[in-house]
């Protein structure tokens, strides 16, 4: 046994010593038990502290708050697509193969910025999650809300620590796509119920999310097939995110809309029942 936990620990400090240097020292990102202890808090919140905390009081309004969180989402994650694409898929990467730039040059460094901005998104979105909380919409926080949220740092902080720039730009430029989307129309739905009339593309929010993994696990997949100096195992890794998701996104797609299920079930904003009736 104690030799096991011996070749464990060699084989963990190998890999940490592979860790992009350039990285080191950034705020909640400089250990793996940062994002490990978050996502843990965040779990905790959700599924014990903040119900118990919630269980004898009313539930919060936050219309105007959610109104300027989503608008902060979005032109957060839309500088995140913008910057990125200025940097990469404008500037000559490749969607074949792209290896990391480890230099200190301009461009390199911009790549570090934004994937450090990538993953400090990725526990802001746990407000998401709050907010329903607050909100006592706890019916609302799925097993799939949950999980996606609780692993996502974590991922980006191994490509935030290791290969940061590089072939997973093509993740963060879709997923940040997708976030404007989504928050846009979480943005509308928190505007009241006058406007729950143009909100009939719910459903297409979540099939944008699914062509997104499956062009994401062809994205890496294909690096199995192509000689590109890229971890593969961090290809393969991501090809096995994908398809998790993908199977947990299409089946949340076939309950809530196979009987014209709820189009606002998800949203950040749900309007009550007499609402419903003057929308």
């Amino acid at each position: 046994m104690g030799s096991v936990a011996q070749i464990i620990v060699q084989e963990g400090n190998r890999i940490w010593e592979q860790r992009d240097r350039r990285t080191d020292g950034w705020f909640l990102a400089d250990s793996p038990l940062t994002p490990i202890v978050v996502s843990l808090a965040y779990l905790l919140m959700v599924k014990t502290f903040g119900p118990k905390l919630m269980e004898n009081r009313k539930p919060f309004e936050l219309r105007s708050t959610l109104f300027f969180y989503n608008a902060f989402q979005i032109a957060f994650n839309g500088w995140i697509f913008c910057k990125i694409c200025h940097l990469t898929w404008f500037n000559g990467y490749s969607l074949v193969c792209q290896p990391v730039d480890y230099s200190n040059n301009e461009d390199a460094l911009q790549l570090v910025l934004i994937g450090y901005c990538f993953y400090i998104s990725k526990i802001i979105d746990f407000l998401d999650t709050i907010f329903f909380i607050m909100r006592k919409k706890n019916k609302q926080i799925s097993f799939l809300h949950v999980l996606h949220h609780s692993v996502m740092p974590l991922s980006v902080w191994i490509c935030f620590r290791f290969i940061v720039g590089g072939h997973c730009c093509f993740f963060v430029t879709l997923n940040s796509l997708v976030h404007v989307v989504m928050y846009f129309y979480y943005l509308m739905a928190a505007m009241g119920p006058r406007f729950q009339k143009y909100l009939w593309w719910k459903k297409y929010v979540t099939v944008f999310q699914m062509v997104q993994f499956v062009c994401v696990g062809f994205h890496s997949l294909q690096l199995l097939f192509v000689e590109c100096n890229f971890p593969t195992a961090f290809s393969l890794w991501s090809v096995v995110q994908a398809l998790l998701f993908l199977s947990l996104f299409k089946n949340f797609h076939s309950k809530a809309y196979a009987k014209n299920a709820n189009l606002e079930s998800n949203s950040l904003y749900s309007p009550g029942p007499t609402e419903k009736k003057l929308a």
